[in-house]
């Protein structure tokens, strides 16, 4: 594998196989094309999903919305473990929850595991509202994709499959930053012709 990376970073860098030249650049500089890049999409992705929030946006506040988005996707959640993947205040989290409540998009139930203990769950309205948010967003980034060659779809599908799975390795485990965005260029580049 690591033979391979030194050809495709080679290759991405107008240098040869046996890693002369592009394998004695900065790393910081060999990465700029691929941090741009992934800048350029996600600020796309944030458009996208802005314009998905704003749909709802009279019902709900971002907040609140991605309180939903945490209770839709890890299911009941006590009020301190929602603080903590929303990396908010506890009490923070109480009041928040008891807005959605009063607006009917979450209930608070006894807990199966613990009856002393409450847990936040979704109701029919509240699962509804966040389907409707992650419908509009999937809508419009199919519409963008269909604009795409079929060839430029199976790339961009790697490219973000090696980003995902980099982003969510421990740093003790990523390849050295010179032979990281090799792998990751060489998914997104164009075939030569």
């Amino acid at each position: 594998m690591l033979d391979f990376l030194k050809h495709a970073v080679a290759e991405c860098t107008d240098g040869d196989a046996t890693g002369e030249g592009a394998m004695n650049e900065d790393p910081i500089q060999a990465n700029e094309p691929i941090v741009d890049a992934v800048v350029r999409a996600s600020r796309a992705l944030v458009g996208i999903t802005v314009r998905a929030l704003a749909s709802v946006s009279d019902e709900v506040t971002l907040p609140q919305l991605r309180t939903l988005m945490v209770v839709s996707q890890h299911g009941a959640q006590t009020v301190s473990s929602l603080a903590d993947r929303l990396d908010v205040h506890a009490s923070t989290m109480t009041r928040m929850c008891s807005r959605l409540v009063s607006r009917g998009l979450v209930e608070r139930r006894p807990s199966p595991l613990d009856r002393r203990e409450v847990v936040i769950v979704l109701t029919a309205l509240g699962q509804r509202l966040v389907d409707e948010v992650m419908d509009k967003r999937r809508r419009e980034i199919d519409d963008v994709v269909r604009h795409m060659s079929s060839d430029d779809r199976d790339r961009v599908v790697a490219a973000l499959q090696l980003f995902a799975r980099a982003a969510e390795s421990p740093l003790s485990a990523s390849p050295p930053a010179a032979e990281a965005p090799a792998e990751l260029v060489n998914a997104v580049r164009p075939p030569s012709t």
